[in-house]
């Protein structure tokens, strides 16, 4: 446990340096959530290097500086309602769980049932309580708790769900991989129904599957 609490401190430190980390509010997330809780055990040794590791059923965990990209970019605060495409093991909407506070709610969609409930282990045995997890098409978002203030998407779609748009909070951020081989992280803003669009540069994540995926 003393050795995983060493790396895990390393690693925000890199990601610190790296300018990947740049608030507080997601440094003190990094810190607190334990990564090794949510990778296989044939590759806890790995929980934190910088890079993805394979989870099962052909997934990944995000490697950890593009989930810190993605948090810093989203501007998460404290009792927003979010949605994340693609729960995976559950250790970025862990993260984000954290910056949304004990007030705020996050949804995660995930298509395979098996990781759907590998997800949900992880967060029990972090005791997270305020993400729940759903297995579904992602790229039909959730929309029984709709409108989120934050929507984010941890595979690449080949275009923005429309969805996904529609279930976004007038003035709520949206972020999203876009592109089959080498995809484009684009960040959505939306302001009285129409969308301001940013590339952030380069990425690589799965393909997102169903009505509005590849």
């Amino acid at each position: 446990m003393f050795m995983f609490e060493e790396k895990r401190k390393r690693l925000v430190g890199l990601l610190k340096r790296e300018g990947r980390i740049k608030s507080k509010s997601v440094e003190e997330a990094f810190l607190k959530i334990p990564r090794e809780n949510f990778v296989p055990e044939s590759v806890k040794h790995f929980a934190y290097a910088d890079t993805p590791l394979e989870i099962g059923t052909g997934q990944t965990i995000s490697a950890p500086h593009m989930v810190a990209i993605m948090c810093e970019a989203l501007d998460i605060k404290e009792n927003q309602k979010i949605l994340e495409i693609g729960a995976g093991s559950g250790y970025h909407s862990a993260i984000v769980s954290q910056l949304v506070g004990k007030n705020g709610q996050v949804y995660t969609v995930e298509r395979f049932s098996n990781l759907a409930e590998f997800a949900k282990n992880n967060l029990k045995k972090t005791k997270i309580e305020n993400v729940i997890v759903k297995v579904g098409d992602g790229s039909l978002g959730l929309k029984q708790y709709s409108p989120y203030d934050r929507i984010y998407v941890t595979c690449a779609a080949p275009d923005i769900p429309q969805p996904l748009i529609d279930q976004l909070i007038d003035g709520g951020k949206l972020l999203i991989p876009v592109g089959r081989m080498f995809s484009k992280l684009i960040s959505i803003e939306k302001e009285k129904g129409k969308i301001k669009e940013r590339d952030l540069g380069g990425c690589s994540f799965v393909p997102l599957i169903g009505k509005y995926g590849f």
